[in-house]
């Protein structure tokens, strides 16, 4: 597999990042004085619009890890996974080149996580889920789906989350 451009992983991040957005508003609803997800997206962006992957992007994604696991480990399914969109925007950045189905999560991680975390905060409606997944879809650039057909499909497991990642990268390609 060829490398990736510093623009591709730029394009990549950026998808993210917008896809992780929708759903800050449940995390920062449960934890309105925790940063740390917001953090991760704005790092993401930043990397996006030309900022380079440094230690502090990296770190962003760390804390938004940790947000996620403590919002889970305090019965907040929801927001756990709106972190956890966040970090995967963050980590975008750092999609590695390798032709490995796994590395299909740092392309639409970001998107799947949204997705789950819109669908629990609505009751755990699949359509609400089904929807975000369709309005990421619109979301991808060119330059996001030629990154994304360089890698083979998502691979299975990963339960909702992984069912959801793998619906958009099927229609994506």
């Amino acid at each position: 597999m060829d490398d990736l451009t510093r623009s591709e992983l730029r394009e990549v991040a950026d998808y993210a990042a917008a896809c992780a957005g929708p759903a800050l508003a449940i995390f920062e609803r449960v934890r309105p004085d925790d940063g740390r997800p917001r953090a991760a997206i704005d790092a993401a962006r930043a990397f996006a619009e030309g900022g380079e992957r440094t230690k502090a992007l990296r770190d962003c994604a760390w804390a938004a890890q940790r947000a996620a696991q403590e919002t889970r480990d305090a019965g907040h399914a929801a927001a756990s996974d709106a972190a956890r969109a966040a970090l995967a925007a963050a980590g975008a950045a750092y999609l590695h080149p390798l032709a490995r189905a796994t590395q299909v999560k740092h392309i639409l991680g970001a998107a799947a996580h949204a997705a789950r975390a819109l669908e629990l905060d609505a009751g755990d409606d699949p359509a609400v889920g089904a929807e975000r997944i369709a309005q990421a879809r619109l979301l991808a650039s060119p330059v996001v789906v030629d990154v994304l057909r360089r890698y083979p499909p998502a691979p299975p497991g990963g339960g909702r989350v992984g069912e959801l990642i793998r619906r958009l990268d099927a229609s994506l390609r």
